[in-house]
């Protein structure tokens, strides 16, 4: 699959991991959409990339939908990379009783079922193109986390959110294969994103120490190129890669 005139949605795409792969496909002749609820930042990105902004809840079909219809607009849609996510923390009972449903409940909806949402309509299109010479129509990147296996403490909405996405990765692929489309998820370690830049400077580093190597923070850069080979990457299909340096959560 190549990336060259081929259109892109990235959820997500206005910031961190998301942005980091908008960039990376639009500086490799990708045309994208850039799907996030951020406006102004999603807005700014589109602009910069020379690609189009779409005010996007994934949880939502009909904001699902708008994105995938502009992606249309654009020419032949043959890509979507999930990075739309929302990470709460709070324990299965706290100081002040036990876990808010709510909070869990908007998690699971967001990670999981948004990044459901996005896959099943984007590959209702993609199942319409006419196939690459690989017989590709397209292929579908979704975003886990190493906390869908090493779930830390305050992290069940979290772990549980990104273990589905764990889950449905190989079923989806088998569900897709007689029409071409791969699916496929990134599970990363501990990134460099404006989640985790709301930290502490101390805890920022203690963090980035924790990595066995490279001892550092990912970049969305890292995320990006493995997205890229895992696009060009035919025989890359229904698979979780971990992009951790090797970590291992411990308990806190």
């Amino acid at each position: 699959m190549q990336i060259n005139g081929k259109v892109f949605i990235v959820t997500g795409g206005a910031s961190g991991l998301g942005e980091g792969t908008a960039r990376m496909l639009a500086a490799n002749g990708g045309k994208v959409v850039v799907a996030d609820m951020q406006a102004d930042k999603g807005e700014a990105v589109a602009k910069d990339i020379g690609g189009v902004f779409v005010k996007c809840d994934v949880s939502q079909e009909a904001d699902g939908q708008a994105a995938v219809a502009a992606a249309l607009q654009l020419g032949k849609l043959v890509g979507l990379v999930n990075c739309a996510g929302i990470a709460p923390a709070e324990k299965t009972v706290g100081k002040n009783g036990p876990h808010a449903l709510a909070v869990f409940s908007k998690t699971v909806t967001v990670n999981l079922i948004g990044s459901f949402n996005m896959i099943r309509l984007a590959a209702d299109a993609m199942a319409r193109n006419e196939p690459e010479a690989t017989g590709e129509r397209g292929v579908l990147i979704s975003t886990a986390s190493v906390a869908a296996y090493d779930g830390q403490i305050g992290q069940a909405a979290y772990s549980a959110s990104k273990g589905g996405v764990v889950g449905m990765t190989l079923p989806i692929a088998r569900d897709l294969a007689r029409s071409g489309i791969r699916n496929m998820t990134i599970a990363p370690g501990i990134f460099g994103t404006p989640m985790l830049f709301g930290m502490p400077q101390e805890v920022q580093d203690a963090l980035a120490a924790s990595v066995p190597f490279p001892s550092r923070l990912g970049t969305p850069e890292d995320y990006a190129k493995l997205a890229k080979h895992i696009i060009e990457n035919d025989m890359l299909n229904g698979e979780v890669i971990r992009l951790d340096g090797a970590i291992r959560l411990a308990p806190r």
